[in-house]
């Protein structure tokens, strides 16, 4: 019997929640610690004496190490395997977190922002593939958007860790908070399985077999009868470069390009923008903890809505509306508008994140889904290196409305890349994205 059509045919059930648990515990993790320079940099630009052009900087180097990862953890997970970098990946951000708490000076801050981000950035694609390779297809849209919600508690917990430790403790006290827990995730996470669908298309036919019979034992009850799924085959790396692939890799590579650049360019500094528009920096960091929370509930409806409308609707609809809400924000005149416009961007810029994630392992077959999804988020993440120095450098001359507004223009700019992918893939087998 088809071992792929077995691990097909498993209702939703206690294996694929923990796995869930598992990787989405270092999600959150990972969104905590890229969320912490967002709440420290007002703090380190303080105590460093940094400019806006040298805070932009500095919110940049870690997402340079994002974009080395992505290609990096990509490659190696097709050829080495998803869990052994989703493991090793935390461990290494989070060992980067710790260094920061401990660096002794400013190109020592850099350096160790840059390795973080080496170790988020070869995370983040293999984990929602690895996430997408479990899940049945009636249910692999939720399922990854869910795992992206953890996003949301990480850079909630980052919030409150920013708005309670840095103006009593300082920026080291919050680094510090971050790395520990990441340490202790990654430890769990050798406990994580491999993907069945890579080990078939290595042919590890037999370690397939054994792990999907695992899976099944956790069903007490009669399992449907497997229909028959396409069998994951070689492809070479440049067949991501030539059709039929070619079209859905570069328009997906550009909307992660601007995505990354309005969203990054938007958040890391919004603390520091509310701070230029008089904001103390106290209630500035009050005011991103309450947006913030908006995000949670972006996710849930972004979660039921990929498996009803699709992941190309909502992904472009919730790009849309985030464009819509960041030019409203640059608007804003006062406190609650600067509440409601900066809860709206949130609520639907973090559910496009979670569609886009739920989307991109699903346009890439097994043999180069690490590698494609790899590729798409390391060009994210040139658009994410940019934006922050860009935001900086753009302050004086636009102020903080107008650089608001400039990063909504990006997020309906990536809303159109993602509309020329031109694929809906809600309900297909993994193998005919």
């Amino acid at each position: 019997m088809d071992v792929l059509a077995r691990l097909e045919r498993l209702p939703l059930g206690r294996p694929h929640y923990r796995l869930l648990l598992l990787l989405g515990l270092g999600w959150a993790l990972d969104a905590m610690d890229v969320g912490l320079i967002s709440f420290t940099l007002p703090a380190l630009s303080r105590d460093f004496g940094l400019d806006p052009v040298g805070a932009g900087l500095l919110g940049s180097v870690g997402l340079l190490g994002m974009l080395f990862g992505a290609l990096l953890g990509g490659r190696l997970a097709d050829r080495f395997g998803r869990k052994a970098v989703v493991g090793y990946s935390l461990f290494l951000a989070g060992l980067g977190s710790l260094l920061t708490a401990l660096a002794p000076s400013l190109s020592w801050v850099f350096l160790f922002r840059f390795l973080t981000g080496l170790g988020l950035g070869a995370e983040l694609p293999v984990a929602a593939s690895l996430m997408g390779e479990f899940s049945p297809k009636a249910h692999r849209g939720r399922m990854v958007v869910l795992l992206e919600a953890f996003w949301a508690v990480g850079w909630l917990l980052a919030a409150l860790v920013g708005y309670l430790l840095v103006p009593s403790l300082g920026w080291r006290a919050a680094f510090l908070a971050g790395a520990l827990p990441a340490l202790y995730a990654a430890y769990l996470r050798l406990s994580l399985p491999e993907s069945p669908r890579w080990l078939v298309a290595r042919g590890r036919a037999a370690e397939a077999e054994a792990l999907v019979a695992s899976w099944e034992r956790a069903f007490p009850g009669p399992l449907p009868e497997p229909r028959p799924e396409p069998a994951p085959r070689p492809l070479p790396y440049g067949a991501l470069f030539r059709p039929p692939l070619l079209r859905r890799t570069l328009f997906l590579a550009l909307a992660w390009f601007a995505l990354n650049a309005g969203y990054y360019g938007a958040f890391i500094w919004l603390p520091s923008l509310l701070v230029a528009q008089g904001y103390t920096l106290v209630r500035s960091l009050a005011y991103v903890l309450l947006i913030t929370l908006a995000q949670v509930p972006g996710y849930l409806v972004a979660a039921f809505l990929v498996e009803r409308w699709g992941r190309r609707p909502v992904l472009v609809g919730f790009l849309g509306l985030s464009a819509l809400f960041a030019w409203l924000l640059s608007r804003a005149a006062s406190p609650l508008e600067v509440l409601l416009f900066g809860a709206l961007l949130s609520f639907f810029n973090l559910g496009a994140w979670g569609a886009i994630y739920a989307y991109t392992p699903e346009l890439f077959p097994t043999a180069l889904r690490g590698s494609g999804a790899g590729f798409v988020a390391a060009v994210g993440r040139v658009g994410g290196i940019l934006a922050p120095y860009a935001t900086g450098a753009l302050l004086p001359l636009l102020g903080p409305g107008g650089v608001l507004a400039l990063h909504g223009g990006l997020l309906l700019l990536a809303g159109v890349f993602a509309w020329g992918v031109g694929v809906e893939t809600r309900g297909k087998p993994l193998e005919e994205g």
